[in-house]
């Protein structure tokens, strides 16, 4: 694999990190996202269970030595997220398709990486 690609993916691999993370924090410590998922009548467990596997996963996704086991964290995140959304009726759930796209990319390199090995 060209350096070119190799940086690209380690630009999208943080990137999507840095996002996924300040996004979560949001979404699980701040009052008004409280209220907000407080109106869907879903436990707020659930808020805390997505939000926290959200950060964990993004931490885990940027160290080397666990990033594929947080790439599968957050893959698992999204999808769950994404079910949910749709349970609910809530169809705009591209931005967790394109994550979940993305860290399926950085994933797929890092396992060819380490079989090159």
């Amino acid at each position: 694999m060209s350096d070119r690609a190799r940086t690209a993916l380690l630009i999208l691999q943080w990137s999507l990190a840095v996002v996924v993370l300040v996004e979560a924090c949001i979404f699980t410590f701040t009052p008004g996202s409280a209220h907000a998922f407080a109106k869907t009548g879903m436990p707020d467990a659930l808020r805390w269970f997505l939000g926290g596997g959200e950060i964990l996963g993004a931490v885990l996704f940027v160290v080397p030595a666990s990033a594929l086991f947080g790439g599968w964290l957050l893959l698992v995140v999204f999808f769950l997220a994404i079910i949910v959304h749709l349970l609910h009726g809530m169809l705009g759930v591209g931005m967790l398709v394109v994550y979940a796209a993305s860290a399926w990319a950085v994933m797929a390199n890092q396992t060819k990486s380490r079989r090159a090995q």
